[in-house]
């Protein structure tokens, strides 16, 4: 196993070890002993599995404030997806700059996204899976999340998959601007 910087400031790809032959494959989800190892000490306290039926559903940009901030760790574990994060901490370097990540089930890259950064994704193939763990528990109260074409932020969503119409919730078509939002990160 070992880590990937990327360009935003505690954003990490964590690349497992995978063992292979002609029956298949085996690696390692999530071993504490071995993320401590590489520097990575989070306590999860919750898992989340999502399913995608088609392509170009887009899910975010989403993040909790205040005491439910989370650090996620994610894994597309069926098909292929374009993750998403956004650096929402003001006193950060790489503040409202973005990543994209392509995880898939066969690359089997994990990621890490620290508190205070918005995090999303739009599938690239049907019946998509994403599994991540939390690091605290969802509250309704402190979910809250930024428009995915905020042109103060700027991403590209087609990076991967060029003039697609993506797939919202309804929730996610009413989520506002950044600078309609008071965060505190």
């Amino acid at each position: 196993m070992r880590i990937e910087k990327t360009k935003l400031n505690d954003l990490i790809i964590i690349v497992p070890d995978v063992f292979g032959d002609s029956r298949g494959w085996f690696t390692e989800s999530y071993n504490m002993q071995k993320y401590k190892e590489l520097g990575i000490e989070v306590d999860f306290v919750q898992d989340n599995h999502s399913y995608s039926k088609e392509v170009g559903t887009l899910r975010g940009l989403h993040f909790q404030t205040g005491e439910f901030s989370q650090t996620k760790l994610v894994r597309c574990v069926r098909g292929r997806l374009m993750d998403v994060c956004v650096d929402l901490r003001k006193d950060s370097s790489t503040y409202l700059q973005w990543e994209a990540i392509e995880l898939t089930e066969s690359n089997k890259l994990q990621l890490l996204v620290p508190k205070g950064f918005a995090h999303g994704f739009v599938t690239l193939s049907e019946d998509v899976e994403i599994m991540y763990k939390v690091d605290a528990f969802y509250s309704k109260e402190h979910d809250s999340g930024v428009k995915y074409d905020d042109s103060d932020i700027g991403v590209d969503w087609n990076r991967f998959l060029p003039n697609i119409d993506f797939i919202l919730s309804d929730k996610d078509k009413q989520l506002k601007p950044i600078k309609e939002l008071n965060l505190d990160f």
